[in-house]
């Protein structure tokens, strides 16, 4: 059950109810691919750093260890040991990046492993077996996401199939929670709006995925090449289309001020592998924006990342002793970076939620923004 608690403008202030405990909304998704987040992160270390949600993704694990391994071994709760709301994404999104390994065909897609070439189909039943089998909290459906510079005429046949794909979810989903061998018979279904940046195809799509009555809807297909203003612009057509008391979600979605800008147009669930990739890398967030710790000029800097933040990196260590690690290779590095970005991922979250609360979204979305593009 989702409840909308508070409104202020478009931005919502939303609780989804789940089996796996209470997801606080707006949020964002900590993104663990292969069930654990790059830079040797700990499910200790996700409550620690205050992650409601984590998600991973079907078509990686169904490469490796395997769906029916982990279903053997309990499911991905017992896997990871993480006890709070896990989102496994389709697979979908691998039929877009992909592309060289694929053919779509109306029953499903057809794959060449990224890992070894071995063949593989996933359509929509399999990718709701595959799912249930991992015994998430929320399976998306599965959908193809178009290119944002296929032509009209691609974009609208690839939307139709991929609402002919979201029937098939919805009723494989209903045959597998009613399974008595299936570890999650609560398992959510959320569908996926697509089209491009074609706002008609969108509008008509989010009204037929509407009728369905998922437990939630994502816009999927943002964040692949168009800009920002695009984005914007696609958010503020299709949001209104989808049912405002079910959670919507941006897939795949992005920057600090992209999530503050989202959550203006009605959005609530997010994820991005943004805090974790950059983490690697040494490029670190904070409320006066970005910092690159490779950067010279902190060799001899004893400060934190960010003075006042709460993370584990910055509560001990500071900027010289991470560039040092960075620079030494040391893992150690990545790993406070990733900790300190997911952290600060978290934390606005949480900020974001009590400004909706407290009916003062856009004085803070515009002091948050204007705060942290004043980065290197």
């Amino acid at each position: 059950m989702y409840e909308i608690l508070k409104k202020d403008g478009l931005a919502k202030r939303g609780r989804l109810h789940t089996i796996h405990g209470v997801i606080e909304t707006p949020v964002f998704m900590n993104v663990g691919t292969a069930a654990a987040i790059k830079g040797a992160v700990s499910t200790e270390d996700l409550e620690e750093i205050g992650t409601q949600v984590e998600l991973s993704n079907t078509y990686h694990l169904h490469v490796r260890p395997g769906d029916k391994i982990v279903k053997r071994l309990g499911g991905l709760h017992k896997f990871m040991v993480w006890n709070k709301p896990i989102l496994t994404d389709s697979g979908g999104f691998q039929v877009f990046s992909l592309a060289g390994l694929r053919k779509i065909k109306e029953e499903g897609v057809y794959f060449q492993s990224h890992i070894d070439g071995r063949k593989i189909f996933m359509g929509p039943e399999e990718s709701m077996q595959i799912q249930s089998n991992l015994a998430s909290t929320i399976a998306m459906a599965f959908d193809e996401c178009p290119s944002s510079v296929a032509d009209r005429g691609y974009i609208e046949q690839s939307v139709k199939r991929t609402t002919r794909w979201l029937r098939r979810c919805k009723k494989e989903m209903e045959r597998l929670n009613s399974l008595s061998d299936t570890i999650n018979p609560n398992q959510m279904l959320f569908g996926i709006n697509q089209g491009g940046v074609c706002e008609d195809i969108r509008i008509r799509h989010a009204q037929e995925i509407a009728e369905l009555d998922l437990d939630g809807y994502a816009v999927g297909g943002l964040a692949v090449g168009e800009s920002h203003e695009e984005m914007y612009r696609i958010l503020e057509a299709v949001v209104p289309h989808l049912p405002e008391k079910k959670p919507t979600y941006l897939m795949g979605v992005g920057t600090p001020a992209n999530i503050l800008e989202a959550v203006d147009r009605g959005v609530d669930f997010f994820d991005c592998v943004y805090p974790s990739r950059n983490g690697r890398h040494g490029h670190v967030y904070t409320n006066y924006g970005k910092l690159n710790l490779f950067n010279a000029k902190y060799e001899l800097d004893d400060s934190p990342i960010e003075e006042g933040c709460g993370c584990p990196a910055c509560r001990r260590y500071s900027r010289a002793y991470i560039r040092h690690l960075l620079k030494a290779k040391e893992m150690l590095g990545m790993r406070l970076c990733v900790l300190h970005n997911l952290y600060f991922y978290n934390m606005m979250m949480a900020e974001i939620r009590a400004a909706v609360e407290a009916g003062s979204y856009q004085e803070y979305k515009k002091e948050k923004i204007s705060r942290m593009s004043k980065g290197e």
